[in-house]
């Protein structure tokens, strides 16, 4: 049975109000200088009602959102992210994670997180990370690299506690021959110590040593598709996207993934269609598809992927 699952990331969806001068103090001064003068009042980016209904039109089986949903980490911010998730689907259908502009500076969880609490619980309503969710052969494990940071860094964390129930949980995954998603913020490749992922080293142990299937990440705010080494000579494919929302004068325009993961005898066979922004028309368009073959966890290999368009 084919399963469809759509992926996006680092919304950074534009706040209703103007945050107050009490709000910016410290990180979030610089945060806002930086929107102000990238995402501006009045730029062009994507309208999310319209990103919103492009998504509808696929019509999705799961949707997994892998962070930065608001600049500020305010909780007004985190109110409305929360507002437009709900418009995506059931909770039980969305997933959500955390990436370091949510966790910008300290905020007490009944003010930021626990908004999105029913898209970030397993399918027992269990709250932590990883959290599990399965639906029939497929496996979605989502992390949490949000950490505070000091001013100027942008940099991710998983923590030993996260990554030895990771290691656990594709261990076990694994032996239920599941198609494994790792839902990460920050790649564990590709980006330098201030934006990084501090403690990929301990990430990539875990995938070397347990496998997966794919692992999905945001942050980079480009395209980026590469494979990870994986047990027995198997790989992870990695895939980024950049922000949902990046509309014209941005280096790389909106897009998101849609994923149709089905088995075949030899394990799984992705295939990829990327929608991509076009703001001559005004609308989002296909820009490419590709498919490629993934062993089973008893199988060796996998292929290098074909480049994005």
């Amino acid at each position: 049975m084919t399963l469809v699952l759509a992926h996006l990331s680092d919304l950074h969806l534009p706040p209703d109000n103007t945050p107050t001068i009490r709000q910016l103090l410290g990180k979030r001064l610089l945060s806002y200088m930086a929107w102000r003068r990238k995402r501006g009042i009045g730029d062009d980016d994507v309208p999310p009602a319209l990103l919103a209904a492009d998504l509808a039109a696929f019509g999705p089986d799961m949707l997994a959102l892998t962070g930065d949903l608001t600049n500020f980490a305010l909780p007004d911010e985190f109110a409305a992210a929360a507002s437009f998730v709900a418009g995506l689907g059931r909770p039980e259908d969305v997933l959500v994670i955390p990436g370091n502009h949510d966790a910008l500076v300290a905020v007490p969880p009944a003010e930021g997180l626990e908004y999105w609490g029913p898209w970030m619980r397993d399918d027992a309503g269990g709250a932590g990370f990883p959290y599990l969710r399965r639906r029939g052969g497929v496996a979605l494990l989502g992390l949490s690299s949000a950490v505070v940071t000091p001013p100027g860094c942008a940099a991710g964390r998983l923590g030993a506690a996260q990554l030895e129930r990771l290691a656990a949980l594709l261990h076990r995954l694994g032996d239920e021959q599941l198609f494994r998603v790792v839902l990460i913020h920050h790649p564990p490749y590709g980006e330098g110590r201030r934006r990084g992922l501090q403690d990929r080293d301990g990430l990539l142990r875990v995938l070397a040593a347990a496998g997966a299937e794919l692992l999905l990440h945001g942050h980079s705010h480009r395209p980026g598709l590469t494979v990870l080494p994986g047990p027995g000579g198997r790989g992870t494919a990695a895939i980024g996207v950049p922000p949902a929302l990046a509309g014209a004068g941005r280096r790389h325009l909106a897009r998101w993934h849609r994923y149709a993961i089905t088995p075949v005898p030899e394990g799984w066979m992705l295939d990829t269609l990327v929608r991509g922004w076009q703001p001559e028309a005004g609308g989002f368009t296909t820009l490419g598809r590709w498919r490629l073959a993934i062993n089973s966890a008893a199988a060796p290999g996998l292929s290098p992927p074909p480049a994005p368009p």
